[in-house]
């Protein structure tokens, strides 16, 4: 890590942490999920580490109007803090913050109503103690281009930071800490294959800063351009429905560079999901501090869901077995506006990316009461000692920690531990060493 990445990074998690009193990592983690299993996954490996913990909630998931999981952003905060409470984990160590607020939700109207509705979104994000606000308006609206001019952009992202600023105000909340950059990767990783990401060019870097500063000045929130504590770039890092970009570091040293331009200043880094732990250490010393994860986390809780599902029929001695991959399967078919602009390809190909997609669309169908009932149904029929040979079977990545006695073969254990196998390599890179 060069003086200036380390001056930055010091500087940039200083902001973020606020005034909590403890040690800087040299990097964070941040959890983007709103599945109650993944989050105790989070808090419970958080508590063992005497962390702070960043969790944050999408446009798309949390919004005003309740998002795909019905949940305005107090109730996501209240959702949190129960399942903290749940696992003794204190709920001053959490920071929460909100992914990609913007007109993203409303794009098909008018841009005056989607950003009207976008301002409505921070307000509510900040009313509600979030503390860290990804600020993402590159998106058109209706009768505009897909991608949106840079300057554009950046006028529209200070429109929604002088909304936060006054809700702060307002509200008596300490003002967020801010994420800009008009580089940003779709959410949820991208529908095509991928062969080389083109990484963010070091000029577009300094660029983004530029006319976010004469955006900002010019919106009358000069001041919280002191709390832009990170730039979203592409380091090249992607995942598609079926096979992942990996990070290349050779390839990302002259956008590195730029961080000798923004002081104060980090990178932070969109759809790390499935990158090994030494690509992400990688990217930690380049100064992307910041590894947003969270299709990879459900895609590790499917697998396990999928293996139990196994492990059911298997115990079952029925052929004729309705298990969670049935039910699935019906909900998604019977409600295909999640996965069907995403998946192509012919009818075969699209069951194989309804499951198995390493963008894990299937993730917006778990909180669906169907599949609710379908997963308390399954984890309620099998024993509360799995045998370990079906351990070893359909859930081999558990299977020496089960043998091993360090972990139990319960179900709802090894739902836990999947996801926990999935945090482990952020931990190791985000770890001082």
């Amino acid at each position: 890590m060069s003086a200036a990445v380390d001056r930055n990074r010091q500087i940039a998690l200083a902001k973020l942490f606020g005034d909590r009193g403890l040690p800087l990592p040299r990097g964070i983690t941040s959890v983007c999920s709103a599945h109650p299993l993944v989050l105790e996954a989070t808090l419970r490996r958080a508590a063992r580490q005497s962390d702070v913990v960043l969790i944050e909630a999408t446009c798309n998931q949390v919004n005003q109007e309740g998002g795909y999981t019905g949940m305005t952003p107090a109730d996501f905060r209240a959702f949190i803090e129960r399942i903290a409470a749940s696992v003794g984990f204190p709920a001053a160590r959490i920071i929460l913050g909100g992914d990609h607020l913007g007109p993203n939700p409303w794009r098909k109207l008018s841009a005056d109503d989607a950003m009207a509705r976008a301002e409505a979104l921070v307000t509510a994000y900040v009313e509600a103690g979030f503390e860290k606000l990804h600020l993402d308006t590159s998106m058109g609206c209706a009768g505009e281009p897909v991608a949106l001019a840079d300057e554009l952009t950046a006028a529209r992202a200070a429109r929604l930071a002088r909304a936060a600023e006054d809700a702060a105000r307002r509200s008596g909340r300490r003002p967020p800490v801010y994420i800009i950059g008009t580089e940003v990767p779709p959410p949820g990783g991208a529908t095509h294959a991928l062969d080389e990401i083109e990484v963010t060019r070091r000029q577009a870097a300094v660029k983004t800063l530029g006319v976010h500063r004469e955006a900002f000045t010019q919106a009358g929130v000069g001041s919280a351009l002191e709390r832009v504590i990170a730039i979203v770039v592409q380091p090249g890092v992607e995942f598609g429905n079926a096979n992942i970009a990996l990070y290349k570091p050779e390839r990302a040293q002259e956008l590195i560079s730029a961080l000798d331009e923004m002081n104060g200043l980090l990178f932070e880094a969109h759809s790390t999901d499935y990158q090994p732990a030494d690509l992400l250490a990688s990217l930690v010393d380049g100064g992307f501090s910041i590894l947003k994860v969270g299709p990879g986390l459900t895609f590790a809780l499917r697998e396990a869901l999928y293996g139990l599902d196994a492990i059911a029929n298997t115990l079952s001695g029925s052929k004729e077995a309705r298990g969670l991959v049935t039910t699935m399967e019906e909900i998604m078919l019977a409600e295909p506006g999640h996965w069907a602009g995403h998946y192509g390809g012919t009818a075969d190909e699209q069951h194989l990316q309804r499951h198995f997609s390493y963008s894990d669309r299937i993730r917006y169908y778990w909180p669906d009461a169907r599949a609710s009932v379908a997963v308390d149904k399954l984890l309620a029929q099998l024993p509360d000692e799995i045998p370990e040979t079906l351990i070893s079977q359909h859930l081999a990545r558990l299977y020496p920690d089960v043998v091993e006695k360090r972990l139990a073969p319960s179900a709802r254990d090894l739902c836990l531990a999947a996801i926990d196998a999935a945090l482990a390599p952020y931990a190791t890179a985000t770890t001082p060493r």
